[in-house]
């Protein structure tokens, strides 16, 4: 193992760059787990870390051994204590932290089932989102080019680990990924052509459901290249759902018909 005290390393420097910058993400396709959730779902999915950087302080503890011993020595580096406290968000500095490389997206997806998100600004929402998809069967998941950063810490840890599970597009043209896909097209809205309930529609054929920003919602463009849009039916006087919630209903109760049709 290797061992840093100075928190004016290098190695921790480039940390904090990843941590508080999406340009320096993008420039070195690399990316910060904080804690040791995201590091163990990271392995559990065939990941392989490029450096652990772990506290001297918690580097005798059970869970942080059971880690380690999956990992080849030489990726592993112990920081002494308080080395972290400037650059991590968690803990005071007191938990592992993670480098990794963000994978390279495919070829964009022409066919089956995928989420898109257009213009979604909040980490939150996107992470939430992302675990949505994920416990829901759907593993591909197409950013626009004006979303919240992916590999953001923030979006990584509302994850909870969903990243290593799904296919990544970050930063797409939603209008060429829209002309290459060939299976239909399911908008959120309130309105707009076709505007049916969730639950009226036949949702176990393979398809795209576009969900938009915050305040927004679904841009007038997409909604036109859209097969047609979909609203969630509401009792009282609320008048929409916050977009990680919507997209849940609708990619759970896709999810339901399908199972109900198996049974």
């Amino acid at each position: 193992m290797k061992t840093i005290t100075s928190v004016h390393n290098e190695s921790l420097r480039q940390l904090s760059r990843l941590l508080s910058s999406a340009k320096a993400r993008r420039e070195s396709g690399q990316a910060v787990l904080e804690g040791v959730h995201l590091l163990d779902a990271c392995l559990n999915a065939g990941g392989s870390p490029e450096a652990v950087y772990v506290p001297e302080g918690r580097l005798r503890r059970a869970e942080i051994q059971v880690l380690l011993a999956r990992l080849p020595e030489d990726k592993i580096t112990v920081v002494s204590q308080g080395a972290l406290e400037k650059i991590s968000a968690l803990s005071g500095g007191e938990d592992v932290m993670s480098l990794i490389v963000c994978p390279l997206p495919g070829s964009l997806p022409q066919s089956g089932d995928c989420v898109v998100l257009e213009r979604v600004q909040d980490p939150g929402n996107v992470g939430t989102i992302l675990r949505s998809a994920a416990a829901c069967g759907i593993r591909q998941v197409i950013f626009g080019e004006d979303c919240v950063d992916v590999w953001s810490p923030k979006v990584l840890r509302a994850g909870m680990g969903a990243h290593f599970l799904l296919a990544l597009y970050p930063r797409t043209d939603l209008d060429v990924w829209r002309a290459g896909y060939r299976d239909p097209v399911r908008a959120t809205a309130l309105g707009g052509r076709d505007n049916r309930s969730v639950y009226s529609l036949d949702l176990k054929p393979a398809s795209a459901w576009l969900f938009g920003n915050e305040g927004s919602g679904v841009s007038e463009s997409m909604l036109d290249s859209a097969d047609g849009t979909v609203h969630i039916p509401m009792i009282g006087a609320t008048e929409s759902l916050n977009v990680a919630m919507a997209a849940t209903v609708c990619l759970f109760e896709q999810m339901r018909q399908r199972l109900h049709a198996q049974a």
